[in-house]
C-alpha cells in the first residue's frame, strides 16, 4: 500500500485502516438507522481484527475508571430518585414561583442542580417528564406557557450537562482521550470549576430566550401558583413535611459524594472508587435506598458499550497518527489562537446536524482537536474542553438529542413543533457558541485553563 503524504507527515498503514474504519462508522452513524452501539462495536472489532488495536486495549476500555464512575453514578442516582429527594427539591423550588418568569428560572435552577445527582442527559430527561406533566396540568389553560416549559426542560438539560463531569458520557470520553494523548487529566473538581459557570449562564440565558420567544407579555404578567403536592402526586414522591429516613440518607450520601469528588486533589482517591463506595452504600440493606438489582437495571448498558467502543476508536486515531495527519489537513492554514478556538467551537456546535450522538461527536472531534491544538501551539486541554462544551448545543431538530425527542413526543399536553426548534436554534446556536468562546478566551484562563 502506497504511503499517503501530506506536507511532511506520512500516514502509516495502521493509520489508513483507522481512517477508513472511522469514515465508514461516521457515514453509518449519519446516513443510516443502524443502532449506534452496533456500529461502534463493529468498528472496534474491525480495528482489532486488522491488528490496529490490541485486544487488551479494546476490551480494557470497559474497565476504565471513567466507565465505572458512570455505572456507580447511575446506581447512586437510582437511590436518590427512589427516595423522592430529587422530586422534593424540584417541588420546593417551583412551588415558590409567583410568576411565569420565576417558574421558568426556578425550574432551570433545579435542572442545573440535577446534573450532579443524575448522570447523562437522557436519564435526567426521563426523570423530569413527570415534573413537566405536573406543571402542564396546573397550567392547562395557558398553552403558550406550557409549550415554553416543554422547550425549557430539554434545552436546559442539554446546556447544563457541562456543569458536571458525569453530566454526559461525552465528557468522560474527552477526559480519557486527553489523558491518553497528553497525560493531562481534567478531574471532577476542575471540570466543576470550569463548567458550572457556563452551565448557569447559558441555561438561564436560554430559558429567558425561550420565554420571550414563545410567550406574550400578557402570559408573563398573569401570576402562577404551583402547589408542591401537585408535583408530589405526579412523581409519586413525598415532597412535603420533614425529610423521611430514606431522603435524609440520600441527601447526606449525595453531599458526601460531591464533596469527596471535589476534594480529590487533597485525598488522592479516584472518583471511581469514591463512586463505588457510594453505590455500595446506596444499595446496602441497612443504609441504602434501593436494592442493587433494581439500581443496576437503570444503568444504560448500551450507552456504556457505545462509550467504551468509541473511546477505543479514539485511542486508535491518536496512537496510529491518523488524528494528527487528518488534523494537519483540516487545520493546515496558520491561524491565531483565538481563531482556532472559534473554529473548533463553531464546528462542535454544528456537528449535531450530522452526528446525533454526543459521545460519537466527541470520539470523532476530540482526537482531531487535540492533535491540531498541539501542532498550532494551543492548549489541547482548553481546545478539547471548549469542543465538548460547545457540543452541548443540539436542539435544532427533534432527533438531534434524546431529551429533545422525548419532550417532543409527549402527547398528553401541548408541546413544541419542529418549527419552534428551528426558530429557537437560529438564535441559540450563535449565542451559545459565542458564550463558549467568551468563556474560553476570558474566564477559563483565569480559572487555570489558558488557551
Amino acid at each position: 500500500m502506497a504511503a499517503v503524504v501530506m506536507g511532511a507527515k506520512t500516514l502509516s498503514t495502521n493509520g489508513k485502516i483507522t481512517l477508513c474504519v472511522f469514515a465508514v462508522a461516521t457515514v453509518l452513524w449519519v446516513t443510516t438507522k443502524i443502532d449506534d452501539t452496533f456500529v461502534a462495536l463493529s468498528a472496534g472489532l474491525a480495528l482489532v481484527i486488522s491488528g490496529v488495536l490490541p485486544v487488551e486495549t479494546f476490551f480494557g476500555t470497559l474497565g476504565e475508571p471513567t466507565v465505572w464512575l458512570l455505572i456507580c453514578a447511575f446506581v447512586i442516582a437510582a437511590g436518590v430518585s427512589a427516595s423522592g429527594l430529587a422530586a422534593r427539591a424540584t417541588a420546593f423550588l417551583v412551588s415558590r414561583a409567583k410568576s411565569v418568569r420565576q417558574l421558568v428560572h426556578f425550574t432551570t435552577a433545579a435542572l442545573v442542580v440535577s446534573a450532579f445527582a443524575v448522570p447523562a442527559t437522557s436519564g435526567r430527561a426521563a426523570l423530569a417528564v413527570p415534573v413537566f406533566l405536573a406543571l402542564a396540568k396546573v397550567l392547562a389553560e395557558r398553552r403558550r406557557v406550557v409549550v415554553a416549559l416543554a422547550l425549557v426542560f430539554p434545552v436546559v438539560i442539554l446546556l447544563s450537562a457541562v456543569a458536571s463531569l458525569i453530566g454526559a458520557g461525552a465528557h468522560l470520553i474527552t477526559v480519557e482521550l486527553l489523558a491518553q494523548a497528553t497525560g493531562e487529566r481534567i478531574g471532577f473538581a476542575r471540570w466543576l470549576l470550569l463548567g458550572l459557570p457556563l452551565a448557569v449562564v447559558s441555561s438561564h440565558l436560554a430559558a429567558e430566550i425561550v420565554l420571550l420567544a414563545v410567550t406574550r407579555r400578557a402570559d408573563r404578567k398573569e401570576p402562577v401558583r404551583v402547589m408542591a403536592e401537585e408535583v408530589g402526586e405526579a412523581t409519586g414522591a413525598r415532597v412535603t413535611g420533614p425529610l423521611d429516613g430514606r431522603q435524609r440518607r440520600a441527601a447526606v450520601l449525595l453531599a458526601v459524594m460531591v464533596a469527596l469528588w471535589c476534594a480529590e486533589p487533597l485525598h488522592g482517591v479516584s472518583p471511581a472508587v469514591v463512586a463505588l463506595v457510594g453505590a455500595v452504600v446506596t444499595a446496602s440493606p441497612m443504609t441504602g435506598t434501593v436494592p442493587m438489582n433494581r439500581a443496576l437495571g437503570t444503568v444504560p448498558w448500551s450507552m456504556l458499550m457505545f462509550m467504551a467502543a468509541t473511546m477505543a476508536m479514539g485511542t486508535a486515531m491518536t496512537t496510529t497518527g491518523a488524528a494528527s495527519w487528518l488534523a494537519s489537513g483540516l487545520f493546515g492554514v496558520k491561524v491565531t489562537d483565538w481563531q482556532f478556538m472559534a473554529a473548533v467551537i463553531g464546528v462542535s456546535t454544528l456537528a449535531h446536524l450530522l452526528l446525533q450522538s454526543r459521545s460519537a461527536r466527541s470520539s470523532v472531534l476530540v482526537p482531531l482537536v487535540i492533535s491540531a491544538a498541539g501542532a498550532l501551539g494551543v492548549s489541547p486541554a482548553a481546545a478539547a474542553f471548549a469542543s465538548t462544551a460547545a457540543a452541548g448545543f443540539c436542539h435544532t431538530l427533534p432527533a438531534s438529542a434524546k431529551p429533545v425527542a422525548l419532550f417532543h413526543k409527549i402527547e398528553e399536553v401541548p408541546t413544541y413543533s419542529s418549527r419552534h426548534l428551528l426558530g429557537l436554534s437560529m438564535v441559540l446556536a450563535p449565542l451559545t457558541a459565542g458564550l463558549v468562546l467568551l468563556f474560553a478566551l476570558t474566564l477559563w484562563p483565569l480559572l487555570g485553563l489558558p488557551y
